[in-house]
C-alpha cells in the first residue's frame, strides 16, 4: 500500500510539473501568477491526503467538495498529460524529419503557445462530455443458455453491479439511478463484485436503505473489492450485510438446490493479513451438477480453475474509465470489459463498473448495470 502510494504521488506530481513547464513555455504571466498557480497544483497533489484526513475528522462537506475539486482536476489532468504528448510526439518527428532532410520544417512545428492550449482545450471538452457519460447508466443484457438449469426452473434473471464506489462523490442521486436500473430489470439474485464503497463511509446510513427496497427472491449476494480493504473492512463489510447481502468470503452456497454462487475476497485482503481460500479448492466443493456462478472483483482467470465454474463474474478494470487509460488496463486485463468464452463450459463477464472512482467522469466507458438471464436449454430468453 505504502509503495502504491509513493508511485501514485510520484507520477501525479510529474504530471503537475510537465503541465507547469508546458505552461511556462507559452505564456508570459506574472511572477505572482506563476506562484498562485504553482501553490494550485501543490494542493492538488496533496488533495487525496487533506480528503482523507478530512473525511476522518468527521468535516464531510468539506471533503466532499474538495474531492469534486481535486478528482476532477486529476481526470482534465491525465487527458491534458496524454494529448500533450502526442504533440510532442509529433514535434519530435517534425525534428528528426528535418534531420534527415537536412531541412528545417518549422512550418509543421506546433508553437509552444499552441501546443500547450491545444490539448487543454480537448481535455477540457472530453472532461465535460465524460462528468455526463458518468452518469449515462446503461444496461447490458446477455442470455446464456445452458443444460444445467432444469427446464421446470424456468429462466433465472441475475443482475450485477460493481464498483459503485459509494462514498464522497457516489451518493443519493447517483445511487438511486443506479438502483433504479436495477429494480427495472427485476432479478432474481443481485451480485456486487466489489468496490461497493469507498472513504471513510461516514453519514451513509440513509444511502444503505436504499438497497432495502430491492428483495431478490434468491436473495443478494456480494464480494469484496479492493477498496473494500482500503476503506476499512470491518466498516465496508457492516455496510454491505446492512445493505442485505451475503458476503461470500471464501465460502460457496447452494441456492435451493437450483444453482451454486462462490466468491473469494480480493487479493488485497493478503497486504492487510488475510488469508485467501485458494480458489480451485473452494469451487471443487461445490456441486458440479449445478449452473455455478464465481464471484472474484478481477477479471483474473486462474487455468487450475477452469472446469469448476460456469460463469465468472468480475469487475474492478473500469474498461480504464478514461480513454486512453483504458489502453493501459487493456495491456495487462485479456478482458477488460463484457463477455468472454474461456472454454467449452466456462464463460467470463467483466462489468465496466456502475460508478466512477477518482474523477467523477468517464470517456468512451460509460457505466452500467448487467442483466444476465440464465435460461436452460431449449427454453426462451
Amino acid at each position: 500500500m505504502r509503495l502504491f502510494l509513493l508511485v501514485f504521488f510520484v507520477i501525479y506530481g510529474s504530471f503537475h510539473v510537465y503541465a507547469f513547464l508546458r505552461a511556462r513555455a507559452g505564456f508570459t504571466l506574472s511572477r505572482g501568477a506563476w506562484i498562485f498557480i504553482a501553490l494550485f497544483m501543490l494542493v492538488m497533489v496533496l488533495a487525496p491526503i487533506l480528503i482523507h484526513m478530512s473525511e476522518k475528522a468527521g468535516y464531510s462537506s468539506f471533503a466532499r467538495f474538495l474531492s469534486f475539486v481535486g478528482y476532477l482536476w486529476l481526470g482534465v489532468l491525465f487527458l491534458f498529460v496524454s494529448f500533450s504528448l502526442v504533440i510532442d510526439m509529433y514535434r519530435i518527428m517534425v525534428h528528426l524529419g528535418g534531420i534527415v532532410l537536412n531541412h528545417k520544417l518549422s512550418a509543421l512545428m506546433v508553437p509552444p503557445r499552441q501546443a500547450f492550449l491545444i490539448p487543454i482545450i480537448v481535455s477540457l471538452a472530453i472532461a465535460c462530455y465524460g462528468y455526463f457519460e458518468a452518469r449515462d447508466i446503461r444496461t447490458e443484457k446477455i442470455v446464456i443458455k445452458t443444460n444445467k438449469i432444469r427446464p421446470e426452473t424456468g429462466k433465472i434473471r441475475i443482475v450485477q453491479i460493481s464498483d459503485v464506489h459509494v462514498g464522497l462523490i457516489v451518493r443519493d442521486e447517483r445511487l438511486k439511478t443506479i438502483l433504479s436500473k436495477v429494480k427495472e430489470a427485476e432479478p432474481d439474485i443481485l451480485i456486487s463484485t466489489g468496490d461497493l464503497v469507498d472513504g471513510e463511509l461516514n453519514d451513509l446510513d440513509g444511502l444503505v436503505n436504499l438497497f432495502s427496497e430491492i428483495s431478490p427472491r434468491f436473495g443478494k449476494f456480494a464480494v469484496t473489492g479492493n477498496h473494500e480493504f482500503y476503506a476499512g473492512l470491518t466498516q465496508a463489510l457492516a455496510f454491505t450485510r446492512k445493505a442485505g447481502f451475503t458476503v461470500l468470503r471464501g465460502e460457496h452456497r447452494n441456492i435451493q438446490g437450483i444453482l451454486n454462487i462462490a466468491g473469494i475476497d480480493d487479493i488485497t485482503a493478503e497486504y492487510f493479513g488475510e488469508r485467501i481460500i485458494p480458489e480451485e479448492d473452494l469451487l471443487a466443493s461445490v456441486d458440479s451438477g449445478l449452473f455455478t456462478i464465481f464471484l472474484k472483483h478481477r477479471p483474473l482467470i486462474s487455468r487450475k480453475s477452469l472446469g469448476l465454474f460456469d460463469l465468472q463474474l468480475s469487475g474492478h478494470v473500469h474498461k480504464g474509465q478514461i480513454f486512453p487509460f483504458s489502453i493501459i488496463t487493456g495491456l495487462y486485463y485479456e478482458t477488460q470489459s463484457g463477455f468472454a468464452k474461456l472454454s467449452s463450459n466456462a464463460s467470463l463477464y467483466v462489468s465496466r463498473g456502475s460508478g466512477t472512482w477518482g474523477p467523477p467522469i468517464r470517456f468512451l466507458s460509460p457505466p452500467e448495470v448487467t442483466v444476465i438471464d440464465l435460461v436452460p436449454t431449449g427454453g426462451e430468453g
